[in-house]
């Protein structure tokens, strides 16, 4: 499976880099939730392949009518995570695909054609990067720890979740490195995966947004978990918070 995942997924990025480059015609789901043709079309060719060549799974798409699908053997499909910073043309925009086998992650593979970087990881056999290993980082003290966020569409709008999110960084930049924001969930998980940051935790994330770099981080070595520090329904969840392993409490603490 992984060979032909990897191939569909590499096709299917060539039409979100020629998209990046190209004028685009913007949609608004919502007030900061955008969606164009590219993200259409990446979804589209993601889903006729898919559908022919692994017909044991269904599929869960960010810009399809999922009511009818039940999560189970599904293939979860984001075709860009990062779509402002697609239409904007900030390089930092993904295709994200979680496979899971009876609710549980089986391959995740997060691809960047912009940058050409390729995260893939397999249950029980790691986690890499355009084919070489990868793991998280060693770093054990908070303080010397440089985290990644996300701020949630719904900010815009609900004043809780706006609230929330300054109070969480109110409570946690002034007892880390730094925090940085790049505008997609599946890239900051991969970033943890490599080492890059330490951890990375935002709020009223889709499935589609983590499903791929979940696995991915997990089998580098790190961490995720909901608020509680218990296992993170990537369906139910509030918030993700992901890490190294080696900060988790204390992060988990300062986001209390």
């Amino acid at each position: 499976m992984k060979k032909r995942l990897i191939k569909i997924v590499k096709k299917a990025g060539k039409i979100l880099k020629k998209g990046y480059y190209s004028d685009k015609s913007v949609r608004f789901k919502a007030k900061k939730d955008l969606v164009t043709i590219y993200d259409l079309a990446v979804e589209k060719y993601l889903k006729k392949e898919f559908s022919k060549y692994f017909k044991e799974f269904n599929i869960i798409a960010e810009e399809s009518n999922n009511n009818s699908v039940e999560f189970g053997n599904s293939i979860i499909i984001d075709p860009i995570d990062g779509t402002t910073n697609f239409v904007n043309q900030v390089p930092h925009c993904a295709i994200s695909i979680g496979v899971y086998k009876d609710k549980k992650p089986y391959i995740g593979v997060v691809y960047n054609p912009i940058l050409e970087e390729l995260y893939f990881a397999k249950k029980g056999f790691g986690a890499f990067l355009n084919g070489k290993k990868i793991s998280v980082s060693s770093e054990k003290d908070l303080q010397k720890s440089l985290l990644a966020t996300g701020f949630p569409y719904s900010s815009a709008e609900n004043k809780d979740d706006l609230n929330d999110v300054i109070n969480k960084i109110k409570n946690i930049l002034p007892n880390c490195q730094d925090i940085r924001r790049l505008g997609s969930a599946s890239i900051d998980l991969c970033m943890v995966a490599k080492g890059v940051f330490e951890a990375y935790y935002e709020m009223n994330l889709k499935a589609w947004d983590v499903s791929a770099g979940v696995l991915i981080l997990s089998e580098a070595g790190g961490k995720v978990t909901n608020l509680d520090g218990k296992e993170h329904d990537i369906f139910e969840d509030k918030y993700i918070v992901a890490s190294n392993g080696l900060i988790h409490n204390a992060l988990l603490e300062k986001i209390k």
